[in-house]
């Protein structure tokens, strides 16, 4: 953070100095201008609706897209028939344009919910192909050990996938969080729900009001930044385990210290030099 702070000052003076050197409200405001747009906005119950109405109906959509990804990207990993059949739906989820997902559900479900079936539609392909290539990334060697003694479903999942796993869906979460909050917003100004961001957008845009629209853009920048933290930070803390344990290969747990066992069953500390009789 202490590296970051001189780096966005240096833009936000740079920001404000392009404003004054334009010397022109409606085609470019500084940061100024834009904290005095965001402060008298934020005086109004309309502005704090819009905002809590569209975050609900992003973070709903990024949600369910997060959950459908992963969930069918398992299922395609444990069957090569279901992903064969899932290939295509997920290429055309993956090329279909925002805008073309926008008309499509004005015509089959209004505006009320737009931003979230928008946002579930673009995040699902990203944490489907992410979930998909951690699973296969898993060493095939582990599995067969795995597999040779036995070790529970749930031991597996716990310390072999997760593991490969987490990387993987950071990297994807951290890419959905910033799309959906850009093509969620993008389908609200197009779809025009009342209470909205977008709304608010759109009539800032009508008006020439473009403080408004910086500080509306502000705003969400700020919300999609919280939210990526807050679900890296979810992920990461699902991740730990106590350090330096590890699980048997039946699923139980074995201390750093606890010793190995010899090929015929019995333990040799890992100091001794001697084989276990």
């Amino acid at each position: 953070m202490k590296r970051v702070l001189p780096a966005a000052a240096f833009w936000l003076l740079v920001w404000q100095l392009a404003a004054m050197a334009v010397s022109n409200t409606i085609l470019l405001v500084g940061p100024l201008e834009t904290a005095a747009a965001l402060l008298r906005m934020a005086g109004t119950a309309e502005f704090w609706a819009s905002v809590a109405g569209s975050m609900l109906r992003i973070v709903g959509g990024l949600l369910a897209g997060t959950a459908a990804g992963i969930l069918l990207a398992s299922v395609s990993f444990a069957s090569p028939r279901a992903e064969l059949v899932l290939s295509p739906f997920v290429a055309v989820m993956k090329a279909v344009p925002v805008a073309s997902f926008v008309i499509l559900i004005l015509i089959w479900a209004g505006n009320g919910m737009l931003s979230f079936f928008v946002t579930s539609m673009v995040v699902f392909p990203v944490l489907y192909v992410n979930t998909l290539n951690g699973l296969r990334s898993t060493d095939k060697k582990l599995l067969e050990v795995a597999r040779v003694f036995r070790m529970r479903p749930s031991a597996r999942v716990r310390y072999l996938y997760l593991p490969q796993l987490v990387p993987f869906l950071k990297a994807g979460l951290a890419l959905a969080a910033g799309m959906s909050f850009k093509s969620g917003v993008a389908a609200e100004v197009i779809g025009q729900p009342l209470l909205s961001i977008g709304n608010g957008l759109y009539r800032a845009k009508i008006w020439l009001e473009t403080a408004d629209v910086f500080a509306w853009t502000a705003v969400v920048i700020f919300i999609s930044w919280l939210i990526e933290r807050l679900i890296l930070k979810a992920v990461a803390g699902g991740k730990a385990q106590a350090p330096g344990t590890h699980a048997g290969p039946d699923g139980t747990h074995a201390g750093p210290d606890r010793s190995h066992a010899g090929p015929g069953g019995t333990h040799a500390g890992p100091d001794s030099g001697k084989e276990a009789p």
